[in-house]
């Protein structure tokens, strides 16, 4: 007799758990350690031995969005992660510009000061900007490069906002002075209308959104958030970003450091489409799926992400 099944695929006689259980946690084991850079207090976190696999996040996440990514490659090598500059649990300074040019300046100062040798980049968002400017100014010093919903060619530099698709709007009042202070420093939009409702496609738990909640419950230290979406090069601005993205994408072009890129269906910056552009026009590119998602893709298939790390290290860097 053929048994019942239910929608998950599962026998509903002797119902398995979700194969996915345990995937996602709330729980971030790794100790919290803090140094000066610029004069101001950046957390980060430095664990284990071997290959140096060194994690930067964008807007308006931290490390933390790492965690469960963390987990699968942790085996494997040093783990090295930190808040930018205003974020997570680095310190959130006044006055500052909060432009991509500064962050880079801490970033690679960091790097510098801790003495990270032959790093293995994973980067997202704002952080693949910063982890490929690096890369391509540093390659004696980079042994390969994961990169996920990257801010690169194609998709950006972007000619016009209409080229955001369903977002458009929304990136358009966020550019504009008034509208973006309102929306991004006010109402808090980036944590509480795309990080915690629309760009993750599964529940976070409470726990997780206080994570998320606790750097910016002061409005005062939201500015970085509203910075971001002003650094994006769209429409010709600003040309300093327009300049150095087109200048990441023909180093991607020419470069030997290995690559992956990880990507999802449909994706908010890098669709499939994108992803078979760049498997056919970046140099010593692999290319993986990883499932549904939109743009926090660690928050929805971390094992996947972990694990296809994990194999590609294997086989292309190590």
């Amino acid at each position: 007799m053929l048994p019942e099944f239910s929608a998950s695929g599962v026998g509903q006689r002797g119902r398995s758990p979700d194969p996915r259980a345990g995937v996602f946690s709330d729980d971030f084991p790794y100790e919290s350690k803090y140094t000066t850079i610029k004069g101001h207090k950046i957390h980060y976190i430095d664990a284990g031995e071997g290959d140096t696999f060194l994690f930067l996040h964008g807007n308006p996440t931290s490390m933390y969005l790492w965690r469960n990514v963390m987990r699968y490659i942790a085996p494997h090598g040093r783990i090295v992660a930190l808040d930018n500059i205003g974020f997570g649990k680095s310190e959130q300074p006044e006055g500052l510009s909060y432009t991509y040019q500064m962050h880079y300046e801490y970033v690679e100062a960091f790097i510098k000061q801790q003495k990270l040798k032959k790093v293995i980049l994973i980067i997202h968002d704002w952080g693949s900007v910063l982890g490929l400017q690096y890369a391509m100014e540093n390659s004696r010093n980079v042994k390969g490069v994961v990169f996920m919903e990257a801010i690169i060619p194609p998709a950006f530099p972007m000619e016009k906002i209409e080229d955001f698709g369903p977002v458009a709007g929304l990136f358009s009042q966020f550019r504009q002075e008034a509208s973006g202070k309102e929306m991004l420093i006010e109402q808090n939009m980036f944590i509480e209308g795309i990080l915690l409702n629309g760009a993750v496609t599964r529940q976070l738990s409470d726990e997780e959104k206080a994570v998320y909640h606790a750097p910016f419950k002061d409005k005062a230290k939201r500015f970085p958030i509203y910075v971001w979406p002003n650094e994006l090069p769209i429409g010709g601005t600003p040309e300093r970003n327009v300049n150095l993205v087109n200048k990441i994408g023909k180093w991607l072009e020419r470069s030997r450091t290995p690559k992956l890129l990880q990507y999802v269906s449909p994706g908010a910056i890098i669709s499939p489409e994108d992803a078979n552009w760049m498997a056919e026009n970046y140099r010593n590119i692999e290319t993986q799926f990883v499932g549904y998602g939109a743009h926090y893709i660690q928050e929805d298939n971390p094992e996947v992400i972990g694990r296809g790390i994990v194999d590609w290290y294997r086989r292309s860097v190590r």
